[in-house]
């Protein structure tokens, strides 16, 4: 957004596709300006270099975008180091003109948490044109046929608020069912929310590594004195009101999550029941194991069958050996992340199957 606003000529190297092992999703970009200064990554530092002389070339020439081919059996992948078994595609193009300008309100929308998703042609004479559809609003084009931008479009809707990548093919007229020329389709989505019940040092830990990767943190206490210290407003929202509330009024996602930390029955319970009535996807309750089971024989008591007790994490997080709030936050962390990937958290020495999920 700077780069933008600062009026300097960009080249974006886009990863518009992967097969088999890849460092990185695709969706993933990195931005190379006029005085070569780099910023991001594309493959954790496989092909950069070579991306980057690709991308020099083109704002020292104005040429037309490339769309580049990394694989485990080329020469030039293997010169560059791309040894992890697969093969990614990478767009390498100028913003320009109206591209520019899709950037810009995209950018500016997901700062404001918008919903944005965008499509990128990778192919033919307008490739690296750009349409997006923020928070249900069309803007840009992909420079074809008007059919193409009306599907695209609706391709775009139908990603929804998932944070995925696509590469999708169309006809010439535009149509769906086509090979003529490709899109690359990212959903940007909306960051997920993660709920902290109670304002204590476990919830200032957990807040602010769970902001790094990507969470809008709420922590939420009904006593006021004890959220009104600046560690909890430094790394998250701090709501006062009672949690049972404020979870409902939030219409939680499968992508969200519930954590209980308060200790205190009053708080607690109302908090998980609330949670169970929303869709979230992980919730939690910090405890021992006999906390833990005296809290669901009361949430039992107060009709919660066993199959819903079975969606509360309790104790919550990963048994990693944590001690202090900081360590705990890692293991607490470390499982919403399994339980949103359908994983359950061991030793990837000890695992089969993909590192990644797909």
């Amino acid at each position: 957004m700077r780069w933008l606003a600062d009026g300097r000529r960009i080249v974006c190297g886009l990863l518009v596709d992967a097969e088999g092992s890849s460092p990185f999703e695709p969706g993933v970009f990195m931005l190379v300006d006029a005085q070569g200064a780099i910023e991001g990554s594309i493959t954790g530092g496989c092909v950069e270099a070579d991306v980057v002389t690709n991308a020099l070339a083109i704002l020292e020439g104005s040429e037309a975008p490339r769309l580049l081919r990394y694989g485990v059996s080329d020469g030039l992948a293997q010169s560059v180091g791309l040894m992890c078994g697969g093969a990614v595609q990478v767009l390498v193009h100028e913003l320009r003109g109206a591209a520019r300008d899709v950037c810009a309100q995209a950018f500016d929308a997901l700062a404001r948490e918008e919903s944005v998703a965008m499509a990128t042609l990778v192919d033919g004479p307008s490739a690296g044109a750009k349409l997006a559809v923020i928070d249900g609003r069309v803007t840009g084009g992909l420079g074809g046929p008007e059919l193409l931008d009306h599907t695209v479009s609706a391709d775009l809707g139908a990603l929804g608020e998932r944070r995925t990548s696509a590469l999708r093919h169309y006809g010439d007229g535009g149509e769906a069912l086509g090979a003529v020329c490709s899109v690359h389709l990212h959903g940007f989505g909306v960051p997920p929310t993660l709920v902290l019940v109670g304002a204590i040092d476990y919830s200032a830990a957990v807040a602010a590594l769970a902001s790094q990767i990507g969470y809008r943190v709420v922590i939420v206490d009904a006593r006021e004195p004890f959220a009104r210290s600046d560690r909890f407003s430094r790394v998250a929202e701090v709501q006062i009101g009672w949690p049972d509330a404020a979870i409902d009024a939030r219409r939680l996602r499968s992508g969200d999550a519930v954590i209980v930390f308060s200790h205190d029955s009053k708080f607690d319970e109302p908090a998980i029941l609330a949670a169970l009535r929303s869709a979230a996807g992980y919730i939690g309750a910090l405890g021992s194991r006999r906390t833990a089971a005296e809290r669901n024989a009361r949430l039992a008591d107060l009709g919660v069958d066993a199959e819903e007790l079975r969606r509360v994490h309790s104790p919550c997080g990963l048994d990693i050996g944590a001690a202090t709030p900081e360590e705990v936050a890692i293991s607490i962390m470390a499982e919403v992340i399994a339980a949103r990937s359908g994983r359950v958290g061991k030793p990837l020495v000890s695992a089969a199957g993909a590192i990644r999920p797909r």
